[in-house]
């Protein structure tokens, strides 16, 4: 399997950078963010056949507070990751994964600008929340 994602990618953060904050993954984190990428990334790329750009994936505690994440983000586990496709909306993306059948646990319309999406192994929920 060819994987156009890392987990560099998954964990960089511009605000831990900016700030000097640490925002490196436990093991069990990196385990969830490759559970992320080959269950549920890489087959939304393989299928839509465009780049997507992770705008965020793994967050420290520290870093989630500074981009103001929900304290229960499932980004703090490694198990989730915003993102854009050039040429499609949020609502676009989000239909084509619905009709794609790939596994998910919860996918959002973040102020219509990214895409939220994660993955939690054998605990997906498959939930569609409106979020503005």
């Amino acid at each position: 399997m060819n994987l156009n994602f890392s987990i560099s990618e998954l964990v960089h953060s511009d605000n831990a950078i900016k700030t000097g904050i640490d925002n490196t993954p436990t093991i069990q984190e990196i385990d969830n963010l490759l559970n992320l990428i080959v269950y549920c990334l890489q087959p939304i790329r393989d299928k839509l056949k465009k780049p997507m750009i992770i705008t965020s994936g793994y967050r420290s505690t520290k870093v989630n507070f500074l981009c103001g994440g929900a304290m229960n983000s499932q980004h703090l586990k490694g198990e989730a990751a915003d993102f854009i496709v050039k040429g499609m909306t949020p609502s676009q993306i989000i239909d084509f994964i619905v009709k794609s059948g790939i596994e998910y646990d919860q996918l959002i319309n973040e102020r219509n600008k990214w895409v939220h999406i994660s993955y939690s192994k054998g605990h997906n929920r498959k939930q569609l929340p409106f979020k503005l």
